[in-house]
């Protein structure tokens, strides 16, 4: 029989995609703050959602936003600590938040010109309404793809990670989560009358030479 040690030293993990998702411990402390934080500026703004790039709410100086930033910096730190970076990264965090009614989506995109993205959930409907159609719908939840393109689980067998293109949560209040900002992903819709808060938001490098990949 072979040294299965041997082999385990001898597998390569190419090209893999690393995700933080954090439950984070203090977060009842500041959720209901954020809130009415988020509910307030919608009231002056119904673009909110959709005009994410008109100003970063991290600017904010409010206790609670200035609590998720350390979050969100904290979570790009043992990002960057798992894939192995060990020189120093400057980076801002540009966020905005999201406020989802009832039938409210987010098409399958990504986020360009940014290196880690992510969203931190505030607030999630509790049930759905009643509705006629599919059973398998999946209200609320965010949905993550395969960033090498759907043909590379063709031939996946029963155990093999590769097996699902497809990434499926349905998030928390008070989770976070963090990502490679090429990842697309797709928001289910709402279907309850309570509505979805989350912010979302982008890590921004300060771009420097030696950021550059040696070739």
């Amino acid at each position: 029989m072979a040294d299965t040690r041997t082999w385990q030293e001898g597998i390569i993990p190419l090209w893999p995609t690393l995700f933080v998702q954090r439950r984070l411990d203090d977060a009842r402390a500041h959720n209901d703050a954020l809130f009415a934080l988020v509910r307030t500026m919608e009231s002056g703004r119904q673009d909110l959602t959709t005009d994410y790039r008109s100003e970063n709410l991290f600017e904010s100086e409010d206790t609670h936003v200035r609590w998720l930033k350390g979050e969100v910096d904290a979570s790009v730190i043992g990002y960057l600590k798992a894939i192995g970076i060990d020189y120093p990264i400057n980076w801002t965090v540009q966020g905005w938040a999201n406020i989802n009614r009832f039938t409210d989506y987010h098409d399958a995109h990504n986020h360009p010109f940014s290196y880690l993205s992510g969203t931190y959930w505030v607030r999630m409907p509790r049930g759905e309404e009643k509705l006629p159609g599919r059973s398998d719908r999946r209200a609320s939840c965010i949905s993550f793809y395969d960033p090498r393109g759907p043909a590379v689980n063709m031939t996946a067998i029963q155990g093999d990670p590769y097996v699902d293109p497809e990434y499926t949560i349905r998030p928390e209040p008070g989770m976070l989560m963090l990502w490679p900002s090429f990842v697309s992903h797709f928001v289910h819709p709402n279907l309850s009358k309570d509505v979805r808060v989350s912010i979302s938001f982008n890590i921004v490098l300060k771009w420097q030479d030696h950021y550059m990949p040696k070739q």
